[in-house]
């Protein structure tokens, strides 16, 4: 426990936290040997401090003997524990929460290799590039359900159908919630893409603007390869030209379809339009 926690007088404050927090994250629990709710918080952070195997330091702050840092961080009850990095404060907590609240907090601010990798992908145009450091993420974590689904995003994106319901059903039964959901209706609708001479329907609808078949046919082949903008676009074709049943149709396929489409611009733009169509 010594090297992931330890006791921080007044005196020590700037260098054991302030300067110690550039090089990795510091937790400050300030507490006072009368407070019984510390008595409950302190062990369980020096646990979660080994558990954490260094990715935090843990510091203890008796806030009776260091009422001048106590006052300069504003503690006004205790426990009150702060997190510091690079020498200022980025979250904090007061009370003591359950030990799942704790690791809540801490993981919001610790992320590991597994979410170091999660957010570099994030950053990644290419899906199969993107694809290839999920899935070394999801490895990482032993199939973290977030990382799974982020993974199973990109397979799509890649058009690697199969993969991708390989990665879906990995996934526990009980953390199937409406992201699994979305992403399973969206590998539906990829698997059962219809096949079609586009060529042919595009010259179907410059011949007809109103082939409303072809439209419908057109928006599905290009929704199952993921040009979700262009797949929109037929539909809202068919919105605004239409006044009976086909509208009613090509309105319901877009709200569905809005929550499969991972392209948020591209949805915000279609459902401004939709709205303007409808109204």
């Amino acid at each position: 426990m010594r090297d992931f926690s330890l006791d921080v007088s007044e005196s020590e404050f700037d260098t054991a936290v302030l300067a110690l927090s550039r090089r990795v994250p510091v937790l400050v629990d300030f507490w006072a040997p009368w407070c019984g709710p510390c008595r409950t918080l302190k062990p369980l952070l020096e646990k979660l401090a080994v558990e954490y195997g260094g990715r935090f330091v843990l510091a203890k702050i008796n806030s009776d003997e260091a009422q001048a840092v106590a006052a300069r961080y504003a503690v006004r009850s205790i426990p009150a524990v702060k997190l510091f990095v690079n020498g200022e404060v980025v979250d904090e907590f007061a009370g003591a929460l359950p030990e799942g609240q704790v690791r809540a907090f801490l993981d919001r601010h610790l992320p590991d290799e597994a979410e170091r990798l999660r957010l570099s992908a994030a950053g990644i145009a290419d899906p199969l590039q993107r694809a290839e450091l999920l899935q070394q993420a999801a490895s990482l974590s032993g199939g973290r359900t977030t990382i799974v689904l982020e993974l199973v995003q990109a397979l799509l994106d890649a058009d690697l159908v199969e993969d991708a319901a390989a990665g879906l059903e990995t996934v526990d039964p009980q953390e199937r919630d409406d992201a699994w959901r979305s992403l399973k209706a969206r590998l539906d609708l990829m698997e059962n893409a219809p096949t079609v001479d586009e060529p042919a329907l595009e010259a179907r609808i410059r011949a007809d603007a109103k082939d409303f078949d072809a439209r419908f046919a057109l928006a599905a082949a290009r929704a199952g390869r993921g040009e979700w903008a262009a797949a929109f676009d037929q539909l809202l074709d068919v919105v605004l030209r239409d006044r009976a049943e086909a509208r009613g149709k090509a309105r319901d396929t877009l709200v569905e379809w809005f929550g499969l489409c991972p392209d948020a611009k591209a949805v915000m733009s279609a459902r401004r339009q939709l709205s303007m169509y409808l109204n």
